[in-house]
């Protein structure tokens, strides 16, 4: 399996330098990409591949379910790189239907340390319980959820000190949240877009003094 991998990446790179010779010796020079993606780990869903972009125009960050906690240091690391060294203009958590750790979260089963990490999920399946049982069917609740993780994503993402420090000092950033389908590879705005001036610190603080 090793050595097909070693031949199949040995293909790649003679006929991306066959098809344009200084391909690698750009990617090599500078890494400035203008996205960061926030995905879901899935071998199904390869940001750059569903988004059409070449590999040195998104930064990635993956894990299971695209979940955003607040203590995941090695999401925030990667958020504040992105953020801090790489000034991306655009961040977008993306999840897609068809998601094994939503479906994970809703089942009736153990799935050893999983089970800690999806407990967001299980949160908003809790808190938006009445909502989803309007949904037709289990898969539909679940295609559902998945879309409710990455508008609460967004959320999260927003509220980090690391987007409030930039935003402040006028960093033009947005976080937005998309939706991939698996059956049709289509991606799908979930129009719950975030830019500057939004969770910031000031706004609690006058409202408190009011």
């Amino acid at each position: 399996m090793l050595n097909d991998i070693l031949a199949r990446n040995l293909a790649w790179s003679e006929q991306r330098h066959a098809e344009e010779p200084d391909y690698f010796t750009r990617l090599a020079a500078l890494q400035a990409p203008e996205f960061f993606w926030i995905g879901c780990s899935d071998s199904r869903v390869p940001a750059n591949v569903v988004a059409g972009l070449d590999p040195g125009e998104v930064f990635v960050h993956r894990n299971v379910a695209n979940i955003i906690h607040s203590s995941d240091m090695n999401l925030l690391s990667a958020l504040e790189f992105a953020v801090d060294a790489l000034k991306v203009r655009e961040i977008i958590v993306c999840g897609h239907y068809g998601c094994g750790g939503v479906r994970a979260a809703t089942e009736d089963l153990p799935h050893g340390l999983a089970d800690h990490w999806l407990e967001p999920i299980r949160r908003l399946a809790r808190g938006y319980a009445v909502d989803l049982g309007r949904e037709p069917d289990l898969e539909a609740k679940r295609d559902r959820l998945a879309e409710l993780n990455v508008v609460e994503g967004v959320r999260r993402v927003c509220e980090t000190p690391i987007l409030q420090k930039a935003w402040r000092r006028g960093a033009d950033i947005r976080v937005h949240g998309l939706i991939y389908g698996l059956k049709d590879g289509r991606l799908r705005d979930l129009d719950c877009s975030i830019g500057p001036g939004h969770f910031q610190a000031e706004t609690f603080e006058k409202e408190a003094a009011q």
